[in-house]
Order: C-alpha cells, then sequence, then structure tokens
C-alpha cells in the first residue's frame, strides 16, 4: 500500500471514529430542547463528514471527487460550528471531551479544505 492510500484510510477510519466519538459524547449533554436539536444537527455534520469522504474517495473521476470534498469541508467546518455553539451555550457536562472534540474537527475541516483546494487547483493546471 503506498502513502496516498494509507492517507486515504486513515482519514475513512478518522472520520468514522469522529462521527462514533460524536454520537457517544451528545448522549452526555445536558437534557434541553437546544441539546435535542443540536445533538441532531452535530451527529448529521459529524456523520456526514466521513460518509461523503468515502464517497469522494470513490469518486469516477477528479471532477467528481472535487464536487464531494466541498461537501465534506462544509459538513466538518458546521460540525465545528455547532461543538462552538455547545461550548458557549455551555451544555457539556464533559469540558475536556468537547474540547478534544472540537481540536478534532478543526483538524478534520483543515484537513479536508487542503485536499479539496490541492484537487482545484490540479483541475485547474490541466485546463
Amino acid at each position: 500500500m503506498n502513502t496516498k492510500d494509507k492517507f486515504i484510510e486513515e482519514m475513512k477510519k478518522r472520520t468514522k471514529k469522529f462521527a462514533v466519538d460524536i454520537i457517544l459524547f451528545c448522549d452526555t449533554l445536558r437534557p434541553s430542547k437546544g441539546s435535542s436539536v443540536i445533538s441532531y444537527q452535530l451527529i448529521k455534520s459529524a456523520s456526514s463528514t466521513g460518509a461523503n469522504y468515502r464517497a469522494a474517495c470513490r469518486g469516477r473521476s477528479q471532477t467528481e471527487f472535487f464536487s464531494k470534498m466541498c461537501i465534506v469541508v462544509e459538513e466538518s467546518d458546521e460540525s465545528v460550528y455547532w461543538l462552538e455553539v455547545i461550548a458557549d451555550a455551555e451544555l457539556s457536562n464533559n469540558p475536556d471531551e468537547l474540547n478534544r472534540l472540537l481540536i478534532e474537527a478543526v483538524e478534520i475541516s483543515k484537513i479536508m479544505t487542503k485536499s479539496k483546494d490541492t484537487t482545484y487547483r490540479n483541475m485547474n493546471q490541466k485546463n
């Protein structure tokens, strides 16, 4: 397995773990109407990050990969947003886990943005 394939597999595992960790974290939030709505949105965006990354990796063309990566970037950034809302609204009973997940969400978002931007640059160099 080459370096690129190893990276892809690592990111698939990492984004799936992120989704699972988010699901488990949401179960620990202070019960409230806000927590319920935010949990739903956060679980959707976190799980969509990994699902769309996997779909991007199966893309039939560079254009299809780029299109899916745009969604991955959007969903990973949305996850950062919801985690920040949880922090600002003080809905978490576990600030250490919240901080860990926020750091992970930001890192994933940065990695996916870099990949999307590199793909875009490569697509435009061919034209």
